[in-house]
């Protein structure tokens, strides 16, 4: 072995170990939450708006994206039923959380009477910037990896060493597939950023991020060797995110088209299904 995988426990405070994946997770989630209220004040929305929406979000989104896993791993998890909770061996899907939290943040905003496309626009770059963020998660636990590969196919990809060695798992290394996606995500992060300041009108930037998100999440999908199988064939991210990239571009047609829609940097907040 060529180096030392790096230890997935970043240290223990008495019986209690703290992991690294968890702790890259909360760094995603905390990072996000600043931009977003940021963004969220200078949008007139009322206060601590997304620290109230994230007391319900968060949870749900880790318990729904465990369950998505579960569910698409059953046969494992029923003969293993005290391994569902094991959250930090990593088994996480973020189609599952992404589930969750949409559905969170629908019933949130019809509550508060605020847009849910507002909320959805103002999120889009936090939740893409957490992913490029948790996927190092995934590099901590040696997880959400490609298929096998050469020390030189990795040294001539530029990359420092210890991502390098920690791409040796079991006698073999391996495509750094989480870093194809991290960097996927940085890039569409940033192409948010510049879409807000064409002020596109309200949901298109939201719809945007799903749409690049599941581009990227396709093709590096195909690429791993431990996906989520619907059939012997086909990769459930795979089909899922040709679905939203259809869905999300169907929508945004339809309601450029149909709807008399406010401006991305529209004040008013009214929690109209259209608005």
């Amino acid at each position: 072995m060529d180096g030392y995988p790096i230890n997935p426990i970043a240290f223990e405070l008495g019986p209690i170990q703290v992991h690294g994946y968890g702790l890259i997770i909360g760094l995603g989630i905390a990072l996000g939450f600043y931009l977003a209220s940021k963004e969220a004040d200078r949008l007139g929305l009322p206060k601590d708006t997304f620290a109230d929406l994230l007391i319900w979000a968060i949870p749900i989104a880790l318990i729904s994206a465990r369950l998505y896993y579960v569910l698409f791993q059953w046969d494992y998890y029923a003969a293993n039923p005290g391994a569902i909770i094991q959250i930090w061996n990593g088994g996480i899907a973020i189609h599952g959380a992404l589930i969750g939290s949409i559905v969170t943040a629908i019933i949130f905003s019809r509550k508060k009477k605020i847009s849910f496309w507002k909320i959805a626009d103002i999120a889009a770059p936090s939740i893409i910037l957490g992913q490029a963020i948790g996927r190092w998660g995934n590099f901590i636990n040696q997880e959400a990896h490609g298929g096998e590969v050469t020390r030189s196919f990795l040294e001539n990809l530029q990359l420092p060493d210890f991502i390098i060695n920690q791409m040796y798992i079991d006698g073999s290394y391996y495509h750094p597939t989480f870093l194809y996606e991290s960097i996927w995500n940085i890039i569409g992060f940033s192409l948010l950023l510049l879409l807000r300041r064409v002020n596109l009108k309200r949901g298109e930037l939201f719809l945007s991020y799903v749409i690049w998100y599941s581009i990227g999440r396709f093709f590096i999908e195909g690429m791993r060797t431990d996906s989520l199988m619907l059939t012997d064939f086909l990769r459930i991210a795979q089909v899922l995110s040709l679905s939203l990239i259809v869905m999300a571009a169907a929508i945004l047609v339809y309601r450029r088209f149909k709807f008399n829609l406010p401006r991305y940097n529209d004040q008013s907040n009214e929690g109209k299904i259209t608005s």
